[in-house]
């Protein structure tokens, strides 16, 4: 008999999400029959590194290997099949299939799927990520309440100086980050030039090679706003790789610019104010690391030097 939800799952969507996840994670298996019979797919097991969504291989009846997707919060995953859309054609991997009130598509598998992560060699996995972001660039046009925007993705910036101001206090971060990530995000804001559809989440894990020599990418957040933002995931990734941090970021930088002709000193006011995003969605999480936030922070203010 097939096992397709696997207890740990479930058990790690409870202490995720809390109660409210419970009617959902009971009605998983009823969900993942219903998927199989509505779009014509048979599932045959599930991803091992499951966390905020129910992810299974398949196939189709015509033998063509997919991947389901079942998500308990629908409308990120709305969002996501929205950017996969927008990003037909140039590198995203295919939707195939998506029912709303079921939360949950079927996607393209890309073969071999292999994380461009395995890929050791630094300097050359970072000329793979500027050929997969140049191929996803191009000026949007479309409707931008579809979308997350860069002011709403940096909203807990603006909850955390409002949490703490209502309670008279000054909170845990140190004033001069705080107020120069404010200061940094409005100037960018107001200064974008180049408004475009990002991906968001566009790292190592999210890049898979497909055929001999190309890459698709995964998992979009779907953002409207500043070319220079899609940087940021990938230098926050793997950062020690090929040296210590700081050579790290300075090398990968330097190949984006020269690749993608951005702005570095762009790229870093962006990570600046990152990192102290990084921290704010720390605190309101309830966890005490907000320091990794503002070592994010002080990295990439030294591009500015």
């Amino acid at each position: 008999m097939r096992t397709l939800v696997p207890d740990h799952f479930n058990s790690s969507m409870v202490d995720l999400y809390g109660l409210r996840v419970e009617a959902w994670v009971q009605s998983l298996s009823d969900l993942i029959a219903r998927c199989e019979e509505q779009f014509g797919i048979t599932l045959e097991a599930p991803f091992d590194n499951l966390s905020y969504n129910y992810i299974a291989h398949g196939t189709t009846q015509e033998g063509k290997p997919i991947v389901l997707k079942i998500a308990f919060l629908k409308d990120e995953l709305a969002q996501e099949i929205r950017a996969m859309k927008a990003f037909a054609g140039r590198g995203a991997v295919q939707v195939l299939e998506w029912e709303d009130e079921l939360g949950a598509a079927v996607l393209e598998r890309a073969i071999p799927g292999t994380r461009l992560s395995t890929i050791e060699d630094d300097k050359k996995a970072t000329e793979i990520f500027c050929q997969v972001s140049e191929r996803l660039r191009c000026p949007f046009e479309g409707e931008a309440s579809h979308f997350m925007t860069m002011r709403r993705w940096f909203e807990a910036i603006a909850r955390y100086r409002s949490r703490f101001s209502q309670a008279g206090e000054g909170g845990p971060l140190p004033e001069h980050w705080l107020t120069g990530a404010e200061q940094t995000l409005e100037e960018l804001l107001a200064s974008t030039t180049e408004t475009v559809l990002i991906h968001g989440d566009l790292h190592h894990e999210n890049i898979l090679r497909q055929g001999e020599d190309e890459w698709a990418v995964i998992d979009p957040k779907g953002i409207v706003g500043d070319v220079h933002f899609e940087t940021l995931q990938y230098l926050l990734n793997h950062k020690e790789r090929g040296g210590d941090p700081d050579a790290v970021l300075r090398r990968r930088v330097a190949i984006m610019t020269e690749r993608l002709g951005l702005d570095p000193r762009r790229i870093a006011r962006w990570g600046i104010a990152r990192g102290v995003l990084e921290a704010c969605w720390t605190i309101e999480d309830g966890g005490d690391n907000w320091q990794e936030g503002i070592e994010i922070s002080e990295r990439f203010a030294k591009l500015m030097v």
